[in-house]
């Protein structure tokens, strides 16, 4: 594909007839790149010529997505402004011979005669230059005379999408390769209006897990949804990136700028890009350890509002290394983390491990105490090197699980070291006390 800096202009041109999935928006992440790579422009065009079926709310999502992920684009259109010269060129194309109105009845069975515009196709071998693909090839003759025009006032997309590209100075025009098929049409309608073609890339198709196409109906979600369920519009855009297409080496995690400087086109693959969840999370968890902690602290806080700022600088690693996207804490918040704030209920049936006696679990509870009242309380990991030799000593289970247990009330937490740590000194302390008073009484 040619890197002309001083021309390149990308479009990103979706129907707002309902919420897109990324599958939809890869197409514009591709463009994003390839136009910030060669220092150009970036256009976001709805095609909202569909005036049944366009939604205002689904044209908001599109604008709201994309500046949520920072595609930025330079400039914006909306098909349905430009149709006065979509019928300008379509008259063009009639008064050159190179389209005709064709008297019809509609093949509805009303026996309603229309009058539809078709292009006079002269029947050529198109061949253009695909910058993933290469040489395509088509004889045009299969197409026959096709529509281009429901009425002198309707045209339809394939004229439309030509004259926008030509209009607004689209150089190149990314787009998936269920368009490929729509190419040699366009080409011959640009061809007659005296347009240059602009070069044309075609993406792999994004498939589901069972290799068909990505879709709504196969439980595809809107960007924004991701955007709910807390996932950074970083890790979005890296994986919609390494979605078919891949750098080359073993590094997987990119920021957008990174993207940019790397971004070869040539390197897109020419087979379907399964969508993967599992590696969307792993890339989201990556893209949230590479934040700052004030970052980090900023995103937790939305979800665990109430909680002291000390306690929660203290857990932050712990729920980092626990979640793979911030909208998890909605429910781990509530079941896992809650004990940092209130000192829970206590079975005591449940502080002895296995078989032991709870004599001997106070026991274990008073020697754990006596060895925290003296030390300092800086990390998890000096709260662990204190206790380890006695738990090793006595038998890590009988020791380590009535501690952990006596601070969090839960048969599954994080590990004690780091309770203790959160908790603090006096707290985990008093915890612990208050538990050997149960075991007594």
């Amino acid at each position: 594909m040619s890197e002309n800096k001083e021309s390149v202009v990308t479009r990103f041109a979706p129907s707002p007839t309902g919420l897109l999935h990324m599958g939809n928006y890869r197409t514009a992440v591709f463009s994003y790149l390839y136009a910030r790579k060669n220092n150009g422009k970036f256009i976001l065009r709805i095609e909202d010529t569909d005036r049944e079926r366009s939604k205002k709310e689904y044209e908001e999502n599109i604008i709201e997505s994309l500046n949520w992920l920072g595609l930025n684009y330079d400039e914006m259109y909306r098909q349905s402004e430009h149709v006065d010269t979509h019928k300008k060129y379509l008259q063009k194309l009639i008064d050159d011979g190179h389209a005709y109105i064709s008297k019809e009845l509609a093949k509805d069975g009303s026996g309603i005669e229309r009058e539809l515009v078709r292009f006079k196709n002269k029947e050529e071998v198109i061949t253009f230059t695909d910058a993933i693909r290469g040489d395509i090839t088509t004889d045009t003759k299969d197409l026959g005379d096709f529509v281009i025009a429901k009425s002198i006032t309707e045209p339809l997309f394939h004229l439309a999408v030509v004259v926008d590209d030509y209009e607004e100075g689209v150089t190149h025009v990314i787009r998936g390769e269920d368009h490929i098929p729509n190419t040699p049409r366009q080409i011959l309608i640009a061809r007659a209006l005296g347009f240059p073609s602009p070069t044309y890339a075609h993406l792999p198709l994004v498939l589901s897990e069972d290799r068909t196409k990505l879709s709504k109906r196969k439980g595809a979600l809107p960007v924004t949804a991701y955007r709910d369920m807390g996932y950074l519009p970083s890790a979005i855009i890296n994986f919609m990136a390494f979605t078919g297409w891949n750098p080359g080496g073993v590094e997987e995690i990119f920021t957008l700028e990174e993207l940019v400087k790397t971004f070869d086109i040539s390197k897109v693959h020419k087979g379907g890009a399964i969508f993967n969840e599992e590696k969307l999370a792993w890339m989201n968890k990556e893209h949230i350890r590479k934040q700052t902690t004030e970052e980090q602290l900023s995103s937790v806080k939305k979800y665990m509002a109430d909680y002291d700022e000390l306690l929660l600088n203290r857990l932050l690693p712990t729920i980092i290394d626990r979640i793979s996207a911030y909208g998890e804490l909605v429910n781990i918040e509530g079941s896992e983390f809650r004990f940092f704030m209130k000192q829970p209920d206590i079975d005591i049936e449940k502080v002895v491990w296995k078989d032991d006696e709870p004599s001997k679990s106070k026991e274990y509870l008073e020697s754990i105490k006596e060895i925290l009242a003296i030390i300092d309380f800086s990390s998890p990991q000096v709260i662990k090197e204190a206790i380890m030799p006695y738990a090793t000593e006595k038998g890590k289970g009988n020791v380590l699980w009535p501690l952990r247990y006596s601070l969090s009330g839960q048969e599954k937490s994080v590990d004690p070291f780091t309770i203790c740590y959160v908790l603090g000194k006096v707290e985990t302390i008093s915890r612990i006390e208050s538990v050997c008073n149960k075991i007594d009484s």
